[in-house]
């Protein structure tokens, strides 16, 4: 009798046992339900969002651009007209965060989108269809596999004297500047191209071919996604952040060997 209530003893399953089953069982059950429910919303919000329609653009338009644009683009004092910009130069503005203007400035600097690519996509779309402008290029222009030589010496030629000779950007005139280009995408280079956002001019096919755009697209990725050669960049913005490098650190170090030379000699 006495080994048979051992037995019976040893068989036992402690109180914590079970409190533990049951919460490994609400984790699971509640992890599977949260999973299930962010990836509904996800899908909820995408069916929404890929549903904006021209219309539903105008309705944007008019209630975040109108009191500077203008209800039908027609433009006020304090915002430019939008006839002829095309979707292109919505898009460009929109998704870099210049528009809407956050401070009358020298220049409208670039900051995160305050809308989604959808909508942006279909305000850009409805000012397309109500004053058309340029509009969205081929994909084979963006894909980068263009000359990059060729696209290289363009560069130089036609926008090193603003965006410095390896994209870093500079200073212009009267608080205006260059914008640097070391993370642009693709789009918004042939954007930049082809609408002259800002100080820039605009590059029309009689001044640079779709396949030259290709080339200074390829050749700003390459530089974009290749490792800087020969030490520290310095900022890659020239010879006067290296001469002024060289005066502050190597006459500097010359001048502390001298004295303690002097010094140790003494």
């Amino acid at each position: 009798m006495a080994r048979e209530k051992t037995r019976r003893s040893n068989g036992r399953r402690s109180p914590w046992a079970a409190a533990a089953l049951i919460g490994v069982g609400l984790l699971v059950t509640g992890g599977i339900y949260a999973g299930a429910s962010a990836a509904m919303a996800a899908t909820d919000d995408t069916a929404v969002a890929s549903t904006l329609t021209v219309e539903d653009g105008k309705k944007l338009f008019q209630a975040n651009c109108a009191t500077c644009h203008g209800l039908d683009l027609q433009g006020t004092p304090d915002g430019p007209a939008l006839y002829g910009v095309g979707e292109l130069a919505v898009e460009f503005q929109m998704a870099t965060g210049r528009m809407p203007l956050q401070m009358q400035g020298p220049q409208a600097p670039q900051k995160p989108a305050q809308f989604t690519d959808e909508q942006i996509r279909a305000i850009a779309a409805w000012v397309q269809t109500t004053a058309p402008g340029p509009t969205y290029p081929a994909e084979e222009i963006l894909d980068g596999g263009g000359d990059v030589s060729h696209g290289a010496e363009l560069f130089r030629i036609n926008c090193a004297m603003c965006h410095n000779v390896a994209g870093a950007g500079g200073a212009l005139t009267e608080g205006k500047y260059a914008p640097p280009l070391t993370d642009v995408s693709a789009l918004h280079l042939y954007a930049a191209m082809v609408t002259g956002p800002q100080n820039m001019p605009v590059f029309s096919d009689m001044n640079l071919t779709a396949e030259d755009k290709r080339d200074i697209i390829s050749a700003l990725l390459y530089m974009q996604e290749s490792e800087p050669v020969g030490g520290f960049t310095l900022g890659s913005l020239g010879p006067v952040s290296e001469g002024l490098f060289i005066w502050i650190f190597g006459i500097g170090a010359m001048i502390a060997i001298t004295v303690w030379i002097t010094a140790k000699s003494n």
